[in-house]
């Protein structure tokens, strides 16, 4: 399977939140329960003035297409079949498109949590791409993985961007060999591959890093499943909230 897309790095994040919460043991998709507030800290929008980009966020994703290629078959499907905000709840619903189902495990495997708490920090949005590329190759036997340009930029979806390779190299490559070291658990080096005088491939040198994720566990573990939520249970929540206990005190309770 074969996935293309082109989204924003908001949106790389959204999907990356809600791909995580998919279970292997889910014989459909459930609804994801956020508090907004928890969304925008996730996605680094510390500005609360912003509160309205969210709704505005999930449509556009809804207008977004997401193309699976699997043999002669290519599947052309929207990211979201839906995203519920109740008005003076502080809280959106989000449900992923059901034409996804039995492509989101193999997806899942690409948006896991250990590698959404390393690209929720990223702030270009080329470089989680280029991280799940190069993520995907980590392991193999052989100690680089080569690819031509053309390839690159179709991964990217950045074929017609930056149509001059120094400056390819210097806003996407270089910028996302930077973030990589600084906030991932893998960084690159790479080398040049010409045709003559022109490079036309590269080559990537990858190399694991002992750095653990900023974002732990608990800030990731935003999700209420909302059609499996006892209601008893959630108001304990609220009474516990409004006694000042913290989400950090309350979540193993809830849990358990």
């Amino acid at each position: 399977m074969n996935s293309s897309f082109d989204l924003s790095l908001e949106e790389q994040k959204v999907i990356l939140i809600l791909a995580s919460m998919v279970q292997p043991t889910d014989d459909e998709f459930k609804t994801y329960k956020f508090r907004i507030a928890d969304f925008m800290k996730l996605l680094g929008i510390e500005d609360k003035s912003k509160y309205t980009e969210i709704p505005k966020l999930t449509k556009g994703l809804m207008k977004k297409v997401l193309e699976i290629q699997e043999g002669n078959s290519l599947l052309q499907v929207a990211w979201l079949n839906s995203a519920r905000y109740e008005k003076g709840s502080g809280e959106v619903i989000l449900r992923f498109s059901p034409d996804l189902k039995p492509y989101m495990l193999q997806l899942k495997d690409k948006f896991t949590q250990y590698q959404l708490g390393n690209v929720l920090n990223m702030r270009s949005k080329y470089s989680p791409r280029i991280y799940e590329f190069l993520k995907a190759n980590e392991f193999k036997k052989q100690s680089y993985i080569e690819i031509e340009i053309t390839d690159l930029r179709k991964l990217l979806r950045v074929e017609d961007i930056y149509p001059l390779y120094a400056d390819f190299k210097r806003k996407i490559i270089i910028q996302a060999q930077k973030e990589l070291k600084k906030v991932s658990d893998i960084s690159f080096e790479f080398e040049e591959l010409k045709t003559g005088r022109k490079v036309t491939g590269l080559r990537f040198y990858i190399k694991s890093s002992s750095r653990k994720s900023k974002v732990n566990n608990e800030e990731l573990a935003l999700t209420i499943e909302a059609d499996e939520v006892d209601p008893m249970i959630e108001e304990v929540r609220n009474i516990m909230n409004e006694h000042e206990f913290t989400d950090k005190e309350i979540n193993p309770y809830f849990n358990t």
